[in-house]
């Protein structure tokens, strides 16, 4: 069998604190939003490059105010701001925990590919004749190919 990355277990009791755990994150942040695809797109990004643009911008605002309109909200943006760089080490711990968990789970499915293919290959190499044929069939249709419809040929 081919080397094994991962060889461990997780607990019921261990996946439900994991559940819970996450859970408790969401009720934390109540105000997370949930935008469309169509919104996201639309929406300007605020990165690294404008962390700095922004700060100034707020800087501008509350140092000369009179010549922002009546209904901007300057204690808004603010909170805005101060949301964001509260979120942005949040957002970089939870990429990165998602990205261990998808890679570790992409890595342990495959070990149980494989395993499964060498339960498969050896058992139609040396299964014959021990009962397992109906099984070996079973595992097979994994890998039965869709017959394709012919289609008549115009005139």
């Amino acid at each position: 069998m081919p080397e094994s990355k991962v060889s461990a277990k997780l607990s019921s009791a261990d996946r439900e604190a994991v559940m819970q755990a996450i859970t408790t994150i969401k009720e934390k942040l109540p105000f997370l939003v949930d935008l469309s695809t169509e919104e996201r797109k639309s929406l300007p990004k605020l990165g690294d490059k404008s962390r700095a643009f922004v700060s100034k911008a707020l800087e501008i605002a509350a140092q000369n105010p009179d010549f922002l309109p009546r209904s901007f909200d300057l204690d808004e943006m603010r909170r805005d701001i101060e949301l964001f760089e509260a979120l942005y080490p949040i957002l970089l711990s939870l990429s990165q925990l998602q990205e261990l968990v998808d890679d570790t789970s992409v890595a342990v499915g495959s070990e149980a590919y494989a395993a499964g293919l060498l339960v498969y290959n050896y058992a139609k190499a040396s299964g014959k004749g021990a009962g397992l044929e109906t099984m070996i069939d079973d595992l097979g249709r994994r890998f039965a190919r869709k017959t394709k419809k012919v289609q008549p040929q115009p005139l």
